[in-house]
């Protein structure tokens, strides 16, 4: 008999493989590895103009295109963190970044961030897509924990974070110093107990039979999401 008062027994579960040479195509969006050959001079045409973009990350705003290439390399150079070029498969231009951090095969916990769409591609079927596609691998590969921090400061991000399933777990106070000033770390997480009914939210809401035919959406994915999240951002 297990002995509840020191954690639930983990049975049977296998630590996931380290993600490395993915692609992950869906009906609205596709996620390549991010390619500072094939990808950063299109990105930064995407990004430029829009530095409030970066106002929350730890990098930018890039002041040529040049130096957006050499951050591209530089990120690139290792397999610590992920990063995915997404493509909004609608129009055939690339719109944004996102990555895997955080990346912790053996004890099955993996976070999504280093999020930056533009303009073009934000509040669009593909980036849901996208971030449903990230999450989707994460799950099946065999991560138990998925990740989602932010700035606590970050209305938008917190938005996103409880409308695409994620359960608030809290506030890191004084967690970071971010460009000289001090960030409060905003928490969010799912784990693989929510994610069927996460899945069946994203698949539902997906549907072509969600839109009209002039592509409004019937159903808000926050509604649906709503019934998996064990609780909410208090702020929102």
């Amino acid at each position: 008999m297990s002995n509840n008062k020191l954690g639930e027994l983990v049975s049977d579960w296998v630590p996931p493989e380290q993600p490395s040479s993915i692609e992950l195509i869906g009906r609205f969006a596709q996620l390549s590895r991010l390619s500072a050959q094939k990808h950063a001079a299109d990105l930064y045409q995407a990004f430029r103009g829009h530095d409030t973009i970066w106002d929350y990350m730890p990098v930018g705003p890039f002041i040529s295109s040049g130096q957006f290439f050499k951050w591209v390399s530089d990120i690139t150079a290792s397999d610590d963190v992920i990063f995915f070029a997404i493509r909004d498969l609608a129009t055939g231009q690339l719109g944004g970044v996102a990555s895997f951090l955080r990346i912790a095969p053996n004890q099955g916990s993996i976070e999504v961030g280093n999020i930056a769409f533009s303009p073009k591609l934000q509040k669009t079927t593909a980036a849901t897509e996208a971030m449903y596609l990230m999450m989707k691998w994460a799950f099946e590969a065999g991560y138990r924990r998925y990740e989602w921090k932010c700035n606590a400061l970050n209305h938008p991000s917190r938005c996103a974070a409880q409308r695409l399933g994620f359960s608030f777990e809290g506030v890191f106070r004084q967690a970071l110093v971010v460009k000289g000033r001090n960030r409060d770390t905003a928490w969010f997480a799912m784990i693989d107990k929510d994610w069927p009914a996460l899945k069946e939210a994203f698949e539902a809401w997906l549907s072509q039979k969600n839109f009209t035919q002039d592509g409004e959406q019937k159903e808000r994915l926050g509604d649906l999401t709503a019934l998996a999240r064990v609780s909410s951002d208090p702020t929102l």
